[in-house]
């Protein structure tokens, strides 16, 4: 085994592209580890984790890009670095054939776009805040993909925002969709009249996607995941409510996050009871009789949410959702998949990608089944002590850091080695009675996750076949006929490999139910 780096003096590139041509280059026959990264202090020490930090990278700056492999021989790591510089620049000169400019500095930009009010912020989490505050002193909104950013920065900025009557949209935040335009990860919706106000990234896209086969969606305003927490105070989901409630575009408001603390959440409950619109909540675990007398509209899950927006729009009763098939159909399903399975397989295992499906899924659970592991359980008591081993009714969030961050891999809505491996893992394991996914499209995410996955689960069900037993695999997809992905193509794929295919989360999660019940849920 060999470790090779080569240093590029003062080249940046943002995470994302580095993470995809990281991926890439891993997929290479011979190479074990590959990693591009700019030289930061928190990249240092994920690849000294890794075992590959070297002293050429230790001797680079944050403003350097380091390419590291670690391969089966020289000749195998010099290919590999040699193929990485090559996919940058390929994707760079693609970049900039683009529609737009580039600049290189955000003072430039303001200069030269005067009339644009919006900053999006992707760069590294220390550099974020400094960003931020120089696009607010500048009189722009901002929004801020970047994590790493503390708590402390984010409660400074939004305090300046709200000073400046600015949103500050992050740190964290995934999801935006401002105009039209998506920001971040972010679904193709048709324009119409709900309003969305989303601490969940996964969260917002799941209800933009569902509200764009109804009456469209006027904004979807993301606020970052930590803006309801006590520190924070809502700043941002209470100035996004505001604007949404002055927007004459806006008929209708959804409120959606994931569990809030119960006084930042009874702060923004009591300025929603103020607004002349309806205003559906859907606050991840929170008590709905709070929210009915507050004079709001509760929704159990991210469909509810979705669908009680709709029924108002259309001047119905808002009503919940189950399935969108009948109930005796949606048994039968499950029977047929039930019935093929073994005495001793009696564990659901979640493979999620997005954090707000994982607590979806918990609380959904949590009813029908009960107790469940995880790496963010409801319990302090039921987390995993190792978040790569299932233990009983297991649901994983791998899009948090442990896999992410701190492994030096892109997150699973980009990249999908660590799902897939623990699909097969999973599959392995003889009393696993179901493996539940959640599948995300849209601007941002892989070009072709069908592509990826549905031969995964084709081979998990033939590890399954080979031992003697049945594997159910149950997913959602969350997308629209117009995301890049070709939303019937993705499903075809998955239909092809013998996945069940629920149109929501919250009604895969029950699909889940029946069959590890046996019929009961």
């Amino acid at each position: 085994m060999v470790i090779k780096t080569r240093i590029k003096k003062g080249e940046y590139h943002e995470s994302i592209l580095l993470m995809r041509v990281s991926q890439k280059i891993e997929e290479m026959e011979g190479v074990i580890q590959a990693s591009s990264i700019m030289a930061t202090d928190t990249n240092k020490e994920l690849l000294e984790d890794a075992g590959t930090l070297t002293e050429e990278v230790m001797d680079a700056g944050p403003n350097d890009l380091a390419i590291v492999v670690e391969a089966e021989n020289e000749e195998v790591a010099e290919e590999a670095i040699n193929r990485t510089e090559e996919i940058i620049e390929e994707e760079s000169k693609r970049r900039a054939e683009e529609p737009g400019k580039i600049y290189k500095s955000l003072e430039t930009a303001v200069d030269e776009e005067a009339d644009s009010n919006l900053v999006l912020i992707s760069v590294p989490g220390e550099y974020a805040a400094g960003v931020a505050e120089e696009a607010l002193e500048a009189d722009k909104h901002v929004m801020i993909f970047s994590d790493g950013v503390s708590i402390e920065d984010e409660v400074r900025l939004k305090q300046m925002g709200k000073e400046r009557d600015l949103l500050v949209m992050g740190p964290d935040c995934g999801t935006a969709i401002i105009n039209g335009v998506g920001l971040g990860f972010a679904n193709d919706v048709k324009r119409g009249s709900v309003g969305v106000v989303a601490a969940a990234g996964t969260g917002a896209q799941e209800v933009s996607s569902l509200l764009s086969e109804g009456p469209g969606v006027s904004q979807t305003i993301g606020t970052g995941g930590r803006d309801l927490h006590d520190e924070v105070g809502g700043v941002t989901m209470l100035m996004g409510l505001q604007t949404l409630a002055e927007d004459p575009n806006t008929e209708i408001i959804v409120l959606v996050s994931k569990p809030p603390s119960p006084e930042v959440a009874e702060r923004i409950l009591n300025a929603a009871s103020d607004v002349d619109k309806p205003i559906v909540v859907n606050f991840l675990g929170g008590d709905p009789q709070v929210i009915q007398d507050a004079g709001l509209i509760p929704a159990e899950t991210l469909e509810d949410a979705a669908m009680k927006a709709m029924a108002l729009q259309e001047g119905k009763e808002p009503e919940s959702t189950r399935f969108s098939k009948d109930f005796d159909e949606v048994k039968e399903i499950a029977k047929e998949e039930y019935e093929k399975l073994s005495s001793e397989q009696r564990y659901v295992r979640g493979l999620y990608s997005g954090g707000t499906y994982c607590s979806e899924a918990l609380l959904i659970f949590q009813d029908s089944i009960g107790d469940f592991y995880s790496n963010v359980p409801l319990k302090p008591e039921l987390k995993l002590e190792d978040s790569n081993e299932s233990k009983e009714h297991t649901i994983v969030d791998m899009g948090e850091d442990e896999f992410t961050a701190e492994l030096d891999k892109p997150h699973p809505m980009i990249w999908h080695g660590l799902r897939q491996k623990r699909i097969l893992s999973e599959a392995s394991d003889p009393e696993t009675a179901v493996i539940l996914m959640d599948i995300v499209l849209g601007y941002g995410s892989d070009e072709d996750p069908g592509g990826a996955l549905a031969p995964t689960i084709k081979e998990a069900k033939e590890i399954a076949e080979k031992d003697g037993r049945y594997l159910p695999v149950v997913i959602s997809i969350c997308g629209t006929p117009q995301d890049p992905q070709d939303l019937e193509s993705q499903i075809e794929k998955f239909r092809d490999a013998g996945a069940i295919i629920m149109p929501t989360n919250a009604q895969a999660v029950r699909m889940a139910a029946l069959i590890a019940n046996r019929g009961s849920i």
